[in-house]
């Protein structure tokens, strides 16, 4: 199987409704996925079984803020340094691209990086989401040594980092991003197809163009996203306040929507950090993280970045579960709540929505 140009809208809806409100604009990562096949060709989608064992897989990403990354858009250059930089670490050169998180613009973008670099795309991520944290990856999850994060600016400055482990390598490489303007292009936990196998989360790029697919003609392009994802329905209303600050690298702050029609009176706010995290209604929580909250369009099913929430817009909250590998104990130590600063104990969606309609 291979990505041509026809597959990228459906890749992008899906990915805008996997990053859960954040991971970038996937207009950028579109017209770069799209620019990158017009010059090299479809890009071959491959299986992890697919790799030999000793195949170096880059994970890459974009890290920093998405208000930022948006208008400091990335060149064919920032990739080519991080591959030829692997290359000179390792002494061979990398065999295959695999989005750090398939949620949105980081999982488009991809495309075209592996397009650049004349790599297969693996079918696999490593969060089956976005979140905004480096150690918020499932190689982290698995136990994985943290031990190399290369990154590049669109100055054309290299960094490399050695770091201890997954938590010093967000604080060093989150300083290195916000010293290149609070966006860069990173590639971390690079790692063998052996390694990969039972420590990405497989699968995650044909399961986007399906949730893109899903509501391709449909009558009900909300109730059908909401059935492919097995989504609860937390409120329909308007965006009644939106308040958002750029700061150490991420975009924080917080959403209000306000009920309208069956949800007139109910008013649901969401905790953001690049994503969102946690939904409360009433000082009750509606939903949280890793479990997945994504703001859509009410008429068309299209997913709302946390940076184009805007006063007045007419929006559906949905939530669904999160990959199990989430649900364990280092999972949630790593990506709940708790990680980020929220005193809550996780309860699934499941739980939290129990005897509610759904859709």
């Amino acid at each position: 199987m291979s990505i041509d140009i026809s597959d990228i809208p459906a890749l992008a809806r899906g990915c805008a409704v996997l990053g859960t409100g954040g991971g970038g604009d996937v207009r950028t990562g579109s017209l770069a996925a799209i620019r990158a096949i017009q010059t090299y060709g479809p890009v071959p989608l491959v299986e992890l079984a697919e790799l030999p064992g000793d195949a170096l897989v880059v994970p890459l990403s974009g890290i920093g803020a998405p208000t930022v990354s948006h208008e400091m858009i990335h060149s064919e250059d920032e990739a080519k340094r991080i591959a030829e930089e692997i290359e000179r670490i390792f002494g061979r050169p990398p065999a295959a691209v695999m989005s750090s998180e398939i949620g949105g613009s980081n999982g488009v973008a991809p495309v075209a990086w592996a397009a650049q670099l004349g790599l297969p795309l693996l079918d696999a991520d490593a969060m089956g989401r976005a979140f905004p944290e480096v150690q918020m990856v499932s190689m982290y999850v698995a136990g994985l040594p943290a031990d190399l994060v290369v990154m590049s600016d669109v100055v054309g400055n290299v960094v490399t980092i050695r770091p201890v482990d997954g938590l010093w390598s967000e604080r060093l490489a989150r300083a290195v991003c916000v010293a290149a303007g609070s966006t860069a292009l990173m590639a971390d936990y690079v790692l063998t197809a052996a390694q990969a196998r039972g420590a990405v989360i497989e699968g995650t790029v044909t399961r986007a163009l399906a949730i893109g697919r899903a509501t391709e003609g449909a009558a009900e392009p909300l109730r059908a996203l909401a059935e492919r994802l097995g989504a609860a329905r937390l409120i329909t209303g308007k965006l009644a306040d939106v308040e958002r600050r750029t700061t150490g690298g991420f975009v924080r702050g917080t959403a209000t929507i306000e009920g309208t029609g069956d949800d007139r009176g109910r008013m649901l706010t969401l905790e953001l950090q690049n994503e969102n995290l946690v939904a409360v209604e009433n000082g009750r929580p509606r939903a949280m993280v890793p479990d997945l909250i994504t703001v859509v369009d009410t008429e068309t099913a299209a997913a709302v970045q946390t940076e184009g929430l805007r006063y007045g817009q007419r929006v559906t909250v949905l939530a669904w579960p999160c990959d199990p590998l989430w649900r364990t104990p280092k999972g949630l130590e790593t990506a709940g709540p708790r990680a980020f600063g929220y005193d809550l104990e996780y309860v699934p969606i499941e739980e939290l929505v129990k005897g509610e309609p759904r859709g």
